[in-house]
């Protein structure tokens, strides 16, 4: 959410609300349509009360133009998580048991694409990115209905959920939540890009040994390789898990075989998942956002990790880390494979 907000082309197309249960408006800011005055006003005063489902989100886009503080939102989402309802606006829905007229529609998810993701430009359609209003009229009518249903569906599910005491400590702690996300966690891009190109091209390295050990175009193939096994050993393979491949290279007779089994445990490890998350969601100022989902756990209230998975970081006993490092930033894998093959039986890792 956070990269996609700070994105230079970032805009708000379709705004829908409801004061007081009055009947739902609809902005449309992509056809040139402006906020009343008054709906501007509201977002900072402190005496009105803005809700949403899943707020973070609509507080987070908002405040990319007007100005609009923590204190003065609430979130049906966590709400419904602390009652002990699935997360979703369509599963709270369901579960709730609102009447068909008040769910959210389930066209959404067509239209998002169409209207807020980039298009293929092709002959037919002129070479464009990106499908504007006038491009698709009905569409964007179905798609102006689905924005006003949505907050129907809000309405109706904070209509349940406000017979519920929402504990403030749990409301405080949810306002520091956001902002604790929304300041996120500073990384450090040049060892991200490192592990990554060191991965890549260990990967590389891999891959080429196996093909010259199997003669296989393609070794990462679980059912090649099973084929070429089976052949070698003359024994059935039934499976290449993690589990499974150490008692394969135990039973196995050939050095050829053993060395493709351990080509495919080192293929099999997932030691660079997290730098490619942090990759992804990397913002213009090298901090990740949006790590932790308040109430998560929803049994317990506890957080959740998201992205990067930060609750779950393994722990690091290399020696001489900050040289690892170093090595890693200068993207140096001759020399860490020298320095460190006596760790190659280990998961590779630099924290």
């Amino acid at each position: 959410m956070y990269k996609y907000v700070q994105a230079d082309d970032f805009e708000i197309l379709l705004f829908a609300y409801s004061f007081d249960g009055e009947p739902v408006k609809v902005i449309d800011l992509a056809q040139g349509e402006q906020l009343p005055e008054e709906l501007i006003a509201a977002l900072s005063d402190k005496n009105i009360i803005k809700s949403a489902y899943n707020a973070a989100f609509e507080w987070y886009c908002l405040n990319k133009f007007w100005k609009s503080p923590t204190d003065q939102w609430q979130c049906t989402m966590v709400k419904g998580l602390y009652c002990g309802y699935p997360a979703g606006l369509k599963a709270i829905g369901d579960a709730i048991g609102l009447s068909e007229d008040k769910k959210k529609l389930a066209t959404g998810k067509a239209l998002i694409r169409y209207f807020c993701l980039p298009c293929k430009p092709t002959k037919s359609n002129g070479g464009r990115t990106r499908n504007l209003p006038k491009h698709e009229p009905e569409k964007w009518q179905l798609f102006k209905e689905y924005n006003l249903q949505d907050v129907v569906t809000e309405m109706e599910i904070k209509k349940v959920l406000d017979k519920v005491h929402f504990p403030e400590a749990e409301q405080r702690l949810w306002e520091l939540d956001i902002l604790m996300n929304t300041y996120g966690v500073r990384i450090d891009k040049k060892l991200v890009e490192g592990a990554l190109s060191i991965g890549a091209r260990r990967t590389e390295q891999l891959l080429s040994e196996a093909q010259d050990l199997s003669g296989l175009n393609n070794p990462n193939s679980v059912a090649q390789l099973k084929e070429w096994l089976e052949n070698e050993t003359g024994q059935e393979i039934n499976s290449l898990s993690k589990k499974d491949v150490p008692e394969l290279i135990k039973n196995a007779d050939s050095e050829q075989v053993k060395r493709m089994l351990k080509i495919r445990q080192e293929l099999s490890k997932t030691s660079t998942k997290k730098y490619d998350a942090m990759d992804t969601a990397c913002c213009k100022d090298e901090r990740v956002r949006g790590l932790l989902q308040f109430y998560g756990a929803n049994r317990t209230g506890r957080w959740a990790g998201r992205l990067v998975q930060v609750q779950n970081l393994p722990q690091n006993h290399l020696p001489m880390l900050d040289f690892v490092r170093e090595l890693v930033k200068n993207q140096n894998l001759e020399a860490i494979q020298v320095i460190y093959r006596q760790h190659s039986k280990n998961a590779f890792r630099v924290n």
